[in-house]
């Protein structure tokens, strides 16, 4: 594998030596935009969680289902938060792959991942990126950018997929209203999330590890239980079937079924009415 180098247009401010969640993300699922500290911090997580780490497969595998069966609701358009670097099957690409144009606005506030979405995006009239903080929804939603690609009066497909774990309660649930507020009828909200619910023993000690990590490193994680996720749907009607583990939502790949990560994370897809 190959790695980029720090991208040249970087402001000094940019500290590079520190590990970012979602350079790691990239990382782990074999992208090439990340940095030394980065790749360090995702291999002490892999060693001391080793089964952790797998749940950003099952959470991109969501993701791409839900892109999917949004097209084909007629879905055209699409709001992802927090999407960190869009690489390595993300939305526009996702799209692109099924042959159905869409309009894609990515939102994260982290600087590297920010730039480096610039070079990736470059050039691209129908798919950008926006450096924001996904919880001031009015400041995303009244973005220039936003308001040129998506018009909100047609349903919009809100992505919200890996990203909640980050969230400190209630920030989840506020930020949902806050958008679903802007959303016309029809459009569809997919949420996913770190869970250790149903975890086992050995699934619950690795899971402990990793968030001391993720402490330790300024980005702590919070996994929640299912009552407390599908609060965070209040409003809207649930796709069948529901709020389920990741790989349980229309599946494709009944290995996905069996992987070592599936008790880690919740997903589900809800209809604006």
């Amino acid at each position: 594998m190959s790695f980029l180098d720090p991208v040249p247009d970087l402001p000094a401010t940019v500290d590079t030596s520190q590990p970012s969640a979602a350079r790691a993300y990239d990382y782990f699922l074999g992208g090439s935009h990340n940095f030394t500290a980065d790749r360090e911090f995702a291999d002490q997580v892999l060693a001391i969680a080793p089964s952790i780490p797998a749940v950003t497969r099952l959470n991109r595998s969501f993701l791409r289902r839900a892109v999917l069966y949004s097209l084909d609701q007629g879905i055209r358009q699409f709001l992802d938060l927090g999407s960190g670097i869009p690489t390595v099957g993300n939305t526009h690409q996702v799209s692109e792959h099924a042959g159905v144009p869409a309009r894609v606005v990515y939102v994260d506030k982290e600087p590297v991942a920010y730039h480096h979405a610039q070079l990736v995006l470059a050039g691209s009239e129908t798919t950008t990126i926006i450096q924001a903080d996904m919880r001031q929804a009015s400041a995303v939603l009244n973005h220039p950018d936003t308001r040129r690609l998506l018009d909100f009066s047609q349903p919009v497909g809100l992505l919200v997929v890996g990203v909640l774990l980050y969230l400190e309660d209630p920030q989840p649930a506020e930020l949902i209203r806050a958008y679903r507020q802007r959303l016309a009828t029809g459009s569809l909200v997919a949420m996913s999330t770190l869970t250790a619910e149903h975890a086992s023993p050995t699934l619950r000690a690795e899971m402990d590890l990793l968030r001391g990590a993720y402490e330790a490193a300024g980005e702590p994680v919070y996994p929640r239980d299912h009552a407390e996720i599908l609060s965070w749907f209040d409003g809207l009607d649930l796709v069948d079937p529901g709020l389920v583990t990741l790989p349980e939502w229309h599946t494709d790949d009944p290995n996905e079924l069996d992987d070592v990560a599936r008790p880690l994370g919740y997903g589900a897809v809800a209809r604006v009415p």
